[in-house]
């Protein structure tokens, strides 16, 4: 069993937390870290230790491996103080601000030999799963259009450059690039975006991206945090039809012609267990790791390129 420690444990650590405690046995919380005086109740209710620092927790010998759920401001001090102490560490997406930060943690990760596992959740989303099965039989694709638009945030930091970096295109679109990775196998090369501020005051919450894969397929990206509803569409134009599917509405569905030929509902599920589970037989030595660094610095050079194309109107290669 290894020993978790948690850096941030607000309503999406807190998810970490409760998975490894009610459903992951091979895990154990040993220690948390939270700036909210909130932190030291759930301490108390989780049986754990409470840490005021998080250096102090990584540090701390009853600690073994690392979960940061942070902003990722920090995530690049977090990711260093992990590789000195050889800690694996598993970093909730984005990686990083950008595209340098990104590359670093993975450089100094692989300079000391310690783990890295980025939390890019949305490829356990099984419509994303069932989509990378049912896209090859579609025969060849020709273009594609993706959505994710959620409610305006509620999170203050998320409109600080400091912590967050970027707004939706770091936070939101880094979903879809890696999902499309998944689904495609390819690598998008260049982009052309355009940002706005609908409510926030300083970083971007809607963004529209012109996005080009490696093999020259071109399509469209759009997120947003504006609208009370939410969609989380896929669409990819084909030889043989359309392939549709909204992982948030958990379905899929296929055309050809005018007609619904087939249509496939999933039973949403959550995305933070199976990665735990991959993640601690990783740690054992019994699998691959199921996202490494490489990949979460892949979708964030994605997004640094669309916040560079939003800002210089102008095509821009990955």
């Amino acid at each position: 069993m290894k020993k978790v420690g948690i850096i941030g444990t607000g309503k999406h650590g807190s998810r970490y937390a409760n998975h490894i405690i009610h459903d992951v046995d091979a895990l154990q919380v040993t220690g948390i870290c939270r700036r909210s005086a909130t932190g030291r109740e759930q301490a108390e209710q989780w049986r754990t230790r409470y840490f005021e620092d998080w250096r102090t927790l990584i540090h701390d010998a009853d600690v073994e491996v690392i979960i940061a759920v942070a902003p990722p401001g920090i995530n690049l001090e977090i990711a260093k103080v992990c590789a000195v102490a050889g800690k694996p560490l598993l970093i909730e997406k984005p990686l990083a601000r950008n595209g340098h930060e990104a590359a670093e943690i993975v450089r100094v990760m692989q300079e000391y030999d310690c783990a890295l596992t980025v939390a890019q959740t949305l490829r356990y989303n099984p419509v994303i799963q069932a989509l990378a099965l049912q896209l090859p039989e579609m025969g060849t694709l020709h273009s594609f259009a993706v959505n994710q638009r959620i409610e305006p945030s509620s999170l203050e930091w998320h409109d600080e450059p400091e912590a967050a970096g970027a707004g939706v295109v770091i936070h939101t679109a880094v979903h879809i690039v890696d999902a499309l990775k998944v689904i495609t196998g390819l690598r998008i090369t260049r982009v052309m975006a355009a940002s706005r501020c609908i409510y926030s005051s300083h970083l971007e919450d809607l963004v529209t991206i012109l996005a080009e894969f490696e093999n020259g397929v071109i399509g469209t990206i759009d997120v947003s945090k504006v609208g009370h509803a939410r969609s989380g569409r896929f669409e990819f134009i084909c030889e043989r039809g359309q392939l549709h599917a909204d992982q948030i509405h958990s379905f899929t569905k296929v055309i050809e012609n005018s007609s619904i030929v087939r249509h496939r509902a999933f039973v949403a599920q959550p995305t933070i267990l199976p990665l735990l589970i991959d993640w601690s037989a990783f740690l054992e030595g019994d699998r691959e790791n199921p996202i490494t660094g490489e990949d979460g610095a892949y979708a964030v050079a994605v997004c640094d390129a669309c916040l560079k194309s939003a800002a210089e109107k102008r095509w821009v290669e990955v």
